[in-house]
């Protein structure tokens, strides 16, 4: 039996480009190597695709760039091919994909962007199709989407960096009705990058132009006080979608950022006990399932909440191609479930060629 071609595509233009690179190399030592053929694909930060032939661990040290068999290389959108178009030697050829895992964050990557071309290219692909992660990936229609289907989200205000004249009474509003702190953050953005907590009007205003600086449309949220919960989904649709235990996020900073998330040991991920024992996890867990399914989101997500101490559950964001790198919540949670990342990777990548060719 002949092995199955799978593409990991990695890197990307946005400010989560480094994140990616740590995935990608966790992925691809985690696939199953006498089942898959991995032809791994890189996009540097200025946009350029390559393919990298060389080891996994050239990935995270930029090696992959400069590597004197990385070839420029790019998905074919044309279904006919179902491949890649390899450029080597003034001569190209086309290489056939099976599937593809893109091991990518952020914007232009994962925000429907990319999986758009994959889509017109009718290569299978692991997550959330294009639709689903746009409206995943932009906090402000995670909102309005969620807050449709009956499901609690913090209070938040939305506006555009062309009401950058208007700072001073957005942020008035923003007090006004939320009090403080107050979380500003960037509609289009992953990995808590550009977030931050504002203590005062001011605070507001310096946050908002953070945001811009990452996006074009930012988003103000009222303060919710508690643990933060998340939850790992998998699955395609009712006959296979199904939540983990939930997990808590111990951070080391005033909020999990940036640099809690990946470059401070101090915190800590645990799988809580007590919401087990009072019904709390299977509430997370049926909410997680809910979102994913108002958002059509396939394949996998990890589901973001907050618990206050009254016991109040507020949904803060769903992450179509969460991080997985060593200490990522979601394949841990898996593994906490008895799927171990080799098996996890074998199911995602199965589960996209199945849902493709159903």
């Amino acid at each position: 039996m002949s092995k199955i071609n799978v593409a990991v595509i990695f890197g990307g233009v946005s400010n989560e480009h480094d994140i990616s690179l740590k995935s990608a190399v966790t992925i691809i030592n985690a696939i199953p190597k006498d089942k898959y053929n991995v032809i791994p694909v890189g996009i540097t930060k200025k946009g350029r695709w390559l393919y990298y032939p060389g080891e996994p661990e050239g990935i995270t040290g930029g090696i992959w760039e400069t590597h004197p068999d990385s070839t420029p290389a790019v998905i074919l959108p044309d279904p006919m091919y179902r491949g890649m178009l390899k450029f080597s030697g003034g001569e190209f050829s086309i290489v056939k994909i099976d599937a593809v895992y893109p091991a990518v964050h952020g914007k232009n990557c994962e925000d429907g962007v990319l999986q758009g071309l994959l889509e017109m290219s009718g290569i299978p692909f692991v997550g959330s199709g294009a639709l689903s992660s746009a409206v995943c990936m932009d906090k402000s229609l995670t909102h309005s989407v969620l807050e449709r289907f009956g499901i609690k989200m913090a209070r938040w205000k939305c506006i555009q960096r062309s009401d950058i004249a208007r700072l001073g009474e957005f942020a008035h509003e923003c007090a006004e009705k939320f009090g403080f702190p107050v979380f500003i953050k960037p509609a289009c953005s992953g990995s808590s990058v550009g977030i931050s907590r504002a203590e005062t009007e001011e605070e507001i205003i310096s946050g908002l132009k953070t945001a811009f600086s990452h996006d074009s449309k930012a988003i103000a949220e009222e303060y919710i006080k508690g643990r933060e919960i998340e939850c790992a989904v998998f699955g395609n649709d009712d006959t296979d979608t199904f939540a983990s235990d939930p997990g808590e996020i111990i951070a080391a900073n005033t909020f999990y950022d940036f640099d809690a998330k990946y470059q401070n040991a101090e915190s800590k991920t645990i799988i809580p006990e007590d919401i087990q024992k009072d019904g709390t996890a299977k509430s997370v867990r049926e909410t997680a399932i809910k979102a994913y399914k108002a958002c059509s989101c396939r394949g996998l997500s990890r589901v973001d909440f907050f618990l206050t101490e009254n016991g109040n559950l507020y949904l803060n964001e769903i992450n179509t191609l969460p991080g997985f790198t060593s200490i990522s919540m979601y394949p841990k949670l898996m593994a906490h479930m008895g799927i171990s990342i080799t098996e996890l990777t074998d199911k995602l990548i199965q589960s996209a060629i199945d849902f493709t060719h159903n």
